[in-house]
């Protein structure tokens, strides 16, 4: 199991994978606002975990532990976003989904997956619950 530290660490370097031909590790260290070493020392440990294939200086490569996990990472943290904006909240979707996608059980991802996919699937239900929500307001 990973820390929250490292699972940034690693939706990152699946974040870059999607579009670069090879992840480096100043593109991580800017992103995430960290020193070098700092990166150095996580991606030694997300090696040492299967999740990636690196040597000093090398090449970051995600294994199919990492690009596995790194898609599930980034697809929870959209999920979240579009959980926050489906309810109405009033805040930063990105921010937000940080701060939570680590604290939360699967099992509690997983409702929240369902919430969300039963609300696109009926719109008539969204369409209540922002009625409800602005008559809230109102009040």
């Amino acid at each position: 199991m990973l820390t929250p530290s490292l699972e940034d660490y690693l939706e990152e370097i699946y974040r870059f994978s999607l579009s670069l031909d090879t992840v480096r590790v100043t593109d991580i260290s800017k992103r995430l606002k960290v020193a070098l070493p700092s990166v150095t020392k996580a991606l030694y440990k997300l090696r040492d975990e299967s999740y990636i294939n690196y040597e000093r200086y090398g090449e970051i490569q995600l294994t199919n532990k990492g690009k596995e996990f790194g898609c599930y990472l980034v697809t929870r943290n959209q999920l979240l976003q579009e959980f926050l904006s489906l309810i109405g909240s009033k805040c930063s979707f990105a921010a937000e989904a940080e701060a939570m996608e680590h604290y939360l059980s699967t099992a509690t991802i997983d409702a929240i997956k369902t919430l969300v996919e039963f609300m696109r699937s009926n719109p008539s239900c969204l369409n209540a619950y922002n009625t409800f929500i602005n008559i809230k307001k109102i009040e």
